[in-house]
């Protein structure tokens, strides 16, 4: 993350996302494929890590590390053809944008960190239970003596996929390839990214 300031001096906090090209490697069409979608490839990858069935795909385009579909909701009239390449001027300064990516991994942890339980009282006789989950129900109530599905409890957190909403395009750096997000996005430093308008 770094942050950015506007003509009137105004600090905006940003997330400084690298766009690399993605270059199209599929368009689908509604006729042929029952829907409308575009197939792009992205990052670099060993060529001896690709298979002959990817190899044929990809053609002398490139060997991607990563290749995503999304689908298209006005058609394919306009779409760019097999073999051309997107790169982060397709965006502009003010446009909202939505960003999708897998939030960062935290292990296993209990219910306060994972579910925002309050814990027992630090005080009152209270040892050693500060932050333990409390009643799960059983007996004759509603699950009958077994814990109900959906009980939240102590478990892995984190590594989930999430999507930021209304975040705006601060700057455009096409040259470099550098887009500045408003905010933060989801995970850490190097993962994947979704932008979508």
């Amino acid at each position: 993350m770094s942050q950015l300031f506007d003509a009137e001096g105004r600090v905006t906090p940003v997330t400084m996302v690298r766009a690399p090209f993605n270059t199209v490697l599929l368009v689908r069409t509604p006729e042929r494929d029952g829907y409308a979608a575009i197939q792009v490839g992205m990052g670099e990858r060993k060529a001896k890590r690709i298979n002959k069935a990817q190899k044929t795909h990809f053609d002398d385009f490139g060997s991607f590390r990563y290749v995503r579909e999304f689908r298209l909701k006005n058609g394919t009239d306009g779409v760019l053809a097999r073999g051309e390449r997107i790169n982060a001027a397709v965006f502009a300064e003010g446009d909202m944008v939505k960003v999708s990516g897998i939030s960062k991994a935290k292990g296993f942890q209990g219910v306060v960190k994972r579910h925002g339980f309050h814990g027992a009282p630090a005080t009152h006789g209270t040892k050693h239970a500060h932050r333990e989950p409390g009643s799960i129900g059983g007996g004759g109530g509603r699950a009958g003596g077994r814990v109900a599905r959906g009980m939240k409890m102590g478990g892995r957190m984190g590594a989930d996929r999430v999507t930021v909403k209304n975040l705006k395009i601060i700057k455009v750096d096409a040259a470099e390839n550098l887009i500045a997000v408003s905010g933060a996005v989801p995970g850490r430093r190097g993962t994947l990214l979704e932008i979508r308008g």
